[in-house]
């Protein structure tokens, strides 16, 4: 996996270093057991988890030292 300071969050147009993973996926789209993976610093985690939560698509949020090297 990256180092925690090499991973930028997803935010449209942010540049600061992600805190967190948030996992997610789209039941129309993905199997239940996949999940996508949007990173955000600690500014966006909340405007991004709700973003996909209105959606239904959130699944959870982890600081991304819990990421698995595959999901980031």
């Amino acid at each position: 996996m990256s180092t925690p300071a090499s991973l930028v969050c997803s935010a449209k147009g942010c540049r600061a270093t992600a805190a967190y993973g948030i996992r997610w996926n789209n039941p129309k789209l993905h199997t239940p057991e996949r999940r996508k993976v949007w990173l955000a610093c600690e500014e966006h985690r909340d405007s991004l988890s709700e973003f996909l939560s209105i959606r239904g698509f959130l699944r959870d949020v982890v600081p991304v030292t819990e990421l698995d090297a595959d999901t980031t």
